[in-house]
């Protein structure tokens, strides 16, 4: 890390920092503006919640509805792979703060919602001493707001229909959070490492920000490394790293890495041949293709098996189906459960040609993107482990020791 990125200095080893040691440390903070909004767009700056989306188009759609609005930190980070965002806030409160407030002021919003998943209970702490420690004209502004530990509870209309109706569950779109979010007012749903690295750029400037990232990419990137690594953790890098850089960082890899899932539980796996000078850039990702999603980056090595972890991760996915959606519901109950049978190599007769079959029936199909996510992620366990899921289906009889 550079001593320019979220979480260099002092706090990552003594605990939040505290208002006074954060404008020490950084000054004041500046007024939001639509000023910043286009300092953002020349930043490059992308979403770091999942869909890398540009935050400057984000907020212009808010902006150009009219006031007032309504803004949502949102660190409820429901990803069983993350802790990105939750060692943020507990780390670096007031710079997601600064970051909203800016929002607040860039949008016309009079209402900020600091939006933080009820089992953090570090970064709910420090969330808030942090709003205790602010000024009162900034303090009234804002309201933290703990989410449910739900996987949907941190997609945007479902962020909305918790504030709205106190129902953490995504709903049909149109219309969107920016055309009629929280009590029907224009709403921006951000995540809370996008809104800290808003209060640094507007601190630094589009420059300096696009200065820290490497090979054409913008700025830097937080990742939750976890697995089969020596130092797992939360680390911050340039965009633009490579993951065997990454890996390094991390201490390097025990044993032999068979594969990394990249992105979390809505990401995909890739072979650790590919993933080793694959270049983590959110933006570059998403042109390709691909995602970096919530910035986790998972290794699994020749000893745990492919087939296990997978159903056991498209379990989890099904049973956080809001249960709205009847190819959701059903549809994931059913490709988790072949999933599993085929990791016991107790399959039914087809259960892998029907779960190409099923996942491409179940995609697209819902009201957000919860099938879509766990279909991709399948999609790619049956690529990268396509000869561990063929030995499998040939196993139907078997018996399992």
């Amino acid at each position: 890390m550079t001593n320019s990125s979220l979480l260099a200095g002092p706090a990552p080893n003594t605990g939040p920092e505290s208002f006074a040691d954060h404008s020490r440390r950084l000054g004041p903070r500046p007024w939001g503006s639509r000023g910043l909004i286009d300092t953002l767009d020349r930043a490059g700056l992308v979403g770091r919640g999942g869909a890398s989306f540009p935050v400057a188009t984000k907020w212009r759609s808010v902006a150009a509805r009219g006031g007032p609005a309504v803004v949502i930190a949102n660190g409820a980070e429901g990803e069983p792979l993350s802790r990105k965002d939750q060692t943020l806030m507990a780390l670096r409160p007031h710079l997601v703060i600064d970051g909203a407030m800016l929002a607040a002021e860039s949008v016309g919003a009079n209402r900020v919602l600091l939006y933080v998943g009820e089992a953090h209970s570090a970064a709910l702490n420090a969330m808030a001493r942090a709003l205790a420690e602010r000024p009162p004209a900034e303090a009234g502004r804002a309201t933290l707001l703990p989410a449910p530990p739900s996987y949907v509870a941190g997609e945007e209309t479902a962020a909305v229909q918790f504030v709205n109706a106190g129902v953490a569950a995504p709903t049909a779109i149109p219309p969107r959070p920016f055309e009629r979010g929280v009590d029907g007012r224009p709403t921006l749903v951000q995540n809370v490492e996008s809104l800290a690295h808003v209060a640094a750029i507007a601190r630094r400037g589009d420059d300096w920000f696009r200065s820290l990232g490497r090979e054409g990419a913008s700025g830097t990137v937080l990742l939750t490394v976890s697995g089969s690594v020596v130092k797992p953790g939360v680390i911050e890098v340039a965009c633009g790293s490579t993951v065997d850089e990454v890996l390094r960082l991390a201490g390097g890899v025990r044993g032999t890495a068979r594969a990394v899932l990249l992105g979390g539980y809505f990401g995909g796996w890739i072979s650790a041949r590919q993933a080793g000078t694959m270049v983590l850039d959110p933006k570059g990702m998403r042109a390709a293709g691909g995602s970096l999603g919530c910035g986790v980056v998972s290794v699994l090595d020749e000893s745990s098996d492919p087939l296990d972890v997978s159903a056991r991760i498209m379990q989890h996915l099904a049973t956080e189906s809001a249960a709205q959606c009847g190819p959701c519901f059903f549809g994931l109950r059913s490709l988790a459960d072949a999933t599993r049978r085929l990791a016991v190599q107790q399959p039914d007769p087809g259960d892998l040609p029907q779960l190409h079959r099923w996942a491409a029936m179940v995609k697209g199909r819902g009201a957000c993107r919860h099938p879509d996510g766990a279909v991709a992620f399948l999609q790619s366990a049956l690529s990268v482990f396509e000869p561990e899921f063929a030995a499998a289906a040939g196993a139907r009889g078997r018996k399992v020791s």
